[in-house]
């Protein structure tokens, strides 16, 4: 047991959320438990049985490209982000915060991308393909197809950067980032890359996407006239997920890189671990043997036990089966201390933004241990029986952590875990 290799660390965060564009803000609103859930509206929602998204408003987009404007890009090579999807837009300009934040020249340094994103350009694909299915195929755009294909997500980033270090998109569902993550941090750690910017970014809160969900009776329906009450993990009145979005992404390297140039870290990235329970297209196996196996293959490779742990970042949907299953897992890992471990669900604040919610919850984790705060679970005024651990209800709580567990359970049964370190 032990971490293999180096350290790597987490040394820039960039951040486009419900709440605006920015990790601070981000940070700020969690910690004071803000809901960027709201309602939809217009005619193409109102058929709609859940009529509530956590989206990334365009004013967050427009504030995200205000403040990268001064950032190098790759001349004339450059990505032409007008003609691009909605997730690589906000993808690039997350990128391009991290870097930033990190104090990393992109053309000093083999600079690898590797993102998480569930959907991809799916605002695209759903308009074009509504073109032509309408017959108005002069409105079919050429870049149809390659801006909303979910491998491009990675391309945008490098083109638009200059970065020419590998560039993949892993695309597994809910674990997507958190699997983009893992991997990253196994490329710093091996050597193959200086720099690794990774994480994820979805932005899927369309008309379509939002049917679909509903059709599927996964969305919460029961809030629609209240919809920052519409995410509530582990509350016994829970009656589904709200469709989130956003990009959360990381800059990871060598903690001894990191050190030596002075930068600050967050945090390190020390166990990675990914199962499949190979039981449902959707449902998650109640009994739960693989989502523990995953934590504890996260927790052997980062070299730690249980008890190490200080916080658990929750999956935590808020919808009735997954809330209660991921609880009972939590439990059997932690055994007696289950009930000593705090933890808590983000997306009762952000909603659940698909293949980029591993990345926010480690962006939330990593945050946590550099300040010493953890976020609550809003929305959890009648705790159900069946999910009875410390879900840090309602409002933050000051805490030194050293270790922290995040959790990404996804379709398809796909479970993904890392372990944190306090740097």
């Amino acid at each position: 047991m032990g971490s293999p290799g180096p350290s790597v660390a987490i040394t820039g965060i960039g951040v486009v959320s419900p709440f605006g564009a920015g990790r601070d803000r981000f940070w700020r609103s969690i910690v004071a438990g803000t809901s960027g859930v709201v309602s939809v509206t217009g005619a193409a929602m109102d058929h709609l049985t859940s009529r509530v998204s956590a989206h990334v408003p365009d004013a967050a987009i427009g504030e995200a490209e205000s403040v990268a404007s001064e950032f190098p890009t790759n001349g004339d090579a450059r990505s032409d982000l007008r003609r691009s999807a909605k997730v690589s837009r906000i993808a690039v300009l997350v990128a391009r915060e991290a870097i930033r934040d990190a104090g990393i020249d992109p053309t000093a340094a083999d600079i690898g991308v590797v993102v998480g994103s569930g959907a991809g350009g799916i605002d695209v694909a759903e308009r074009q393909y509504g073109d032509y299915y309408s017959g108005d195929y002069h409105r079919v755009s050429p870049y149809a197809i390659p801006v909303s294909i979910v491998g491009i997500v990675s391309s945008e980033i490098s083109i638009a950067l200059g970065l020419r270090g590998p560039s993949h998109v892993l695309s597994t569902g809910c674990t997507s980032s958190t699997d983009a993550i893992g991997y990253a941090a196994g490329m710093v750690r091996h050597g193959e890359a200086d720099v690794v910017v990774t994480g994820g970014a979805d932005a899927c809160a369309t008309p379509g996407m939002l049917f679909g969900f509903g059709r599927m009776r996964a969305a919460s329906t029961h809030f629609n006239d209240r919809p920052t009450e519409a995410s509530r993990p582990f509350d016994r009145d829970r009656d589904g997920f709200v469709l989130g979005e956003g990009a959360w992404i990381l800059t990871l390297e060598r903690l001894d890189r990191a050190r030596a140039r002075g930068a600050r870290v967050y945090a390190t990235v020390d166990g990675y671990g990914s199962t499949c329970d190979a039981y449902h297209r959707v449902q998650m196996d109640p009994e739960g043997v693989e989502i523990v196996r995953c934590m504890q293959i996260a927790l052997s490779r980062a070299g730690r036990q249980p008890g190490d742990i200080g916080y658990v970042s929750f999956h935590g949907t808020s919808t009735v089966l997954n809330d209660a299953v991921e609880s009972r897992c939590v439990r059997q890992v932690f055994g007696a201390a289950a009930d000593r471990v705090p933890g808590s669900s983000i997306k009762s604040m952000i909603g659940h933004p698909q293949g980029a919610s591993g990345a926010a919850g480690i962006v939330a984790s990593a945050m946590a241990l550099a300040e010493g705060m953890l976020p609550p679970t809003i929305n959890l005024q009648n705790q159900d029986p069946d999910c009875n651990l410390d879900y840090v209800a309602n409002v933050a709580r000051r805490a030194s952590v050293d270790f922290a567990l995040c959790n990404c359970l996804g379709f398809g049964s796909k479970n993904s875990a890392i372990v944190l370190g306090r740097a």
